[in-house]
């Protein structure tokens, strides 16, 4: 009798965990919030924990050993090809990469400021653009990924048209013509963490660092939004705006990028 009960009990676990387990599957593959999640916190710290090394280190290594030296858009893909089939990361993608191209074009800035640098993906996609006399400032608040978007951009051969700065965006803003000598800016790429778009737009504002024509694209403004951003700049007569629709990088998911043009 004893041994029927516990066989029982092992029976119910053991169908009760492959449920579970096919539940959590289903989950992750259709629910884009447990893709992320699974990904960042569960994969991730496993894969780091078993390799001793962060995903942002494998990024580098990846880049290192494939992408041909000098050749920006071999490292792009490179990153592509390794954030689409093994690891997410948030980079812009190739997808809405396609779109901060066409603005940057469209800009043509001769001092371009980004605002979450990452790995220096976006970057990359910027400063291969810029004319030979342009120059793109990027901010970054993580220690631990700017010695890797360093050497990311120096493969892409683009070390001389970068500058990163480390620090936290409200706190770098203030400093930018003084510190750094910039007058105005005339592209601005928001790509960091989505409740400090609308503030750090209206710090762009007080700082006079806006003039008329300046371009802000900001990523990522339905997953995971950026209402706040969206309420100020449409709302205000001082910017004329344009949504782009497009797909969260990496996975189908809808997103969009809102381009923003200052009108003084």
């Amino acid at each position: 009798m004893l041994e029927n009960w516990i066989l029982t009990i092992l029976v119910s676990l053991g169908v009760g965990s492959v449920l579970f387990l096919v539940a959590t599957i289903m989950l992750v593959k259709h629910n884009v919030h447990a893709k992320i999640f699974w990904n960042e916190l569960v994969l991730e710290k496993i894969t780091n924990f078993v390799m001793d090394q962060s995903k942002e280190q494998r990024i580098l290594n990846s880049v290192s050993y494939n992408a041909v030296k000098g050749d920006p858009e071999s490292v792009l893909n490179c990153i592509d090809k390794y954030c689409g089939q093994y690891e997410w990361a948030m980079n812009v993608g190739d997808e809405k990469g396609i779109i901060l191209d066409k603005t940057v074009e469209e800009a043509e800035p001769t001092v371009a400021l980004e605002m979450g640098t990452y790995c220096g993906y976006s970057a990359i996609r910027i400063a291969r653009l810029l004319k030979p006399n342009a120059h793109l400032l990027t901010i970054e608040m993580n220690s631990e990924f700017i010695p890797i978007a360093k050497e990311i951009i120096e493969i892409a051969g683009l070390s001389e048209k970068v500058t990163i700065i480390e620090g936290h965006s409200q706190d770098v803003i203030p400093q930018l013509k003084e510190k750094y000598g910039v007058k105005t800016l005339d592209f601005v790429f928001l790509d960091h963490w989505k409740e400090r778009y609308a503030p750090d737009t209206i710090l762009l504002e007080e700082c006079g660092l806006l003039r008329k024509g300046s371009i802000l694209l900001a990523d990522n403004i339905v997953y995971p939004g950026a209402p706040e951003f969206i309420k100020y700049i449409r709302s205000n007569s001082r910017y004329e705006c344009t949504s782009y629709p497009t797909f969260l990088e990496y996975m189908k998911v809808e997103d969009a990028m809102e381009k923003a043009v200052y009108m003084g």
